[in-house]
């Protein structure tokens, strides 16, 4: 059987899925799961499509220190347990930068080229990228393909995408990406299967997680999202403090005399909701606690992200329906309902039954702003592109089975 592997890298985990192809249902997942931990407490698990577990394995530290060991103990497993033919591996990668709008077969100058965003998105790229360079060293012949967060805004108009800065930094990179992209892409073709009014009107996409952004969609288009140039702007998120002035960033440097590799340090991994409670950068862990800090904290995330609503409603011209996704949007019930209600200018209104069991739908037929709850999928969107692009290249089934 023909397989394609979706990876996604993290600082210290790698998610995982494997995927058939060429069944009834085209892609059909096989495997899911993760080694995370790494370098500390690695433990690798999996399920499968039943979700009966398949493994849950702890390592000692020193036997997987980093992502490339990573890489190569998921892979070894996977090929003593599925009897799969790997035709491919599909991975994210959150920036593009200007060239790549969409997937790409991954050689040593594409491999390359990436590494230059890795300052945009230090979080995210190096680890992105640690996998692809491991695979391209301990197997050439497979084909690699990377699947970019920003590609799906790069539609945006020239208003939307540019910053009031001279047009020669714009030439050379400077601009508004967006990301998430691969999360939104699924939302908007999830939507014209289960809301096909939501998929052609005026709709706004929250995806929050750790990680959190919101999209206006027009017609299932991206027409403008809330981060930009990179991953720090926007809503707050767990570590990262979202819209700031840039002001602070020079204040900090040339005030209080911090190095910038100690602002971006700061800026990625101190700020956010960690940062405004002091206690942790978890929505459950703060929820739970009585400090007034965690209070502020979640009162903070709750009003920003009704004024990026507002600034998203106003880009389309009104709101047709608005899609809770991804960590926070799938699972909280309480920020759900807390965030509709800044939306209720709007003309949304909240079915609290239907959203207390996280129903698909959590408005009432009165609302004039559906209410949707959607659980994202961004593997199965790389599954996708991967396969896609392993037919248009002409690279499905070849010998890279047995490179």
């Amino acid at each position: 059987m023909d397989a394609i592997l979706v990876v996604n890298a993290g600082s210290s985990s790698l998610k995982f899925q494997l995927f058939a192809t060429g069944g009834a249902n085209d892609l059909e997942v096989l495997v899911k799961g993760q080694l995370d931990g790494i370098g500390s407490r690695p433990r690798l698990r999996a399920a499968g499509p039943d979700g009966a577990t398949l493994i849950d394995r702890t390592y000692p530290s020193h036997d997987i220190p980093d992502l490339p060991a990573a890489t190569l103990a998921v892979g070894d497993w996977l090929r003593e347990t599925q009897r799969a033919d790997l035709i491919a591996v599909g991975h994210r990668v959150v920036h593009g930068g200007p060239e790549y709008d969409r997937p790409v077969l991954v050689d040593v100058g594409v491999l390359s080229d990436l590494e230059r965003y890795c300052s945009l998105a230090p979080l995210h790229q190096p680890n992105n990228l640690a996998p692809i360079r491991s695979l391209l060293a301990r197997r050439p012949g497979l084909p690699q393909i990377a699947c970019f967060d920003t590609a799906f805004h790069r539609g945006h108009d020239a208003l939307a995408d540019h910053y009031a800065i001279p047009q020669n930094l714009y030439a050379e990179g400077v601009r508004r990406y967006g990301f998430h992209g691969l999360s939104y892409e699924y939302i908007a073709e999830r939507l014209r299967q289960i809301a096909p009014a939501a998929a052609n009107g005026r709709t706004i996409v929250a995806h929050l997680g750790s990680g959190a952004s919101m999209c206006a969609l027009a017609g299932g288009r991206s027409v403008e999202s809330t981060m930009g140039f990179t991953a720090l702007d926007g809503l707050p998120m767990g570590t990262r403090p979202g819209q700031i002035d840039p002001g602070v960033v020079l204040y900090l440097i040339a005030e209080k005399g911090m190095a910038p590799a100690t602002v971006q340090d700061l800026l990625y991994r101190e700020c956010g909701l960690k940062g405004l409670s002091g206690i942790s950068n978890d929505v459950r862990e703060l929820a739970q606690s009585a400090d007034p800090r965690a209070a502020f904290a979640l009162d903070y995330f709750v009003y920003r992200a009704g004024l990026h609503a507002g600034m998203l409603a106003a880009s389309l011209g009104g709101l047709d329906a608005f899609v809770f996704t991804a960590g926070i949007g799938e699972n909280s019930p309480m920020m759900r309902a807390r965030i509709a209600g800044k939306l209720a200018w709007l003309g949304a209104v909240l079915d609290e039954k239907a959203n207390a069991v996280s129903e698909p739908l959590i408005s009432p037929p009165e609302s004039r702003v559906a209410l949707h709850v959607i659980p994202t999928n961004e593997e199965l969107m790389i599954a996708r592109h991967t396969q896609a692009l392993l037919a248009e290249s002409g690279r499905a089934g070849t010998a890279a089975k047995a490179s």
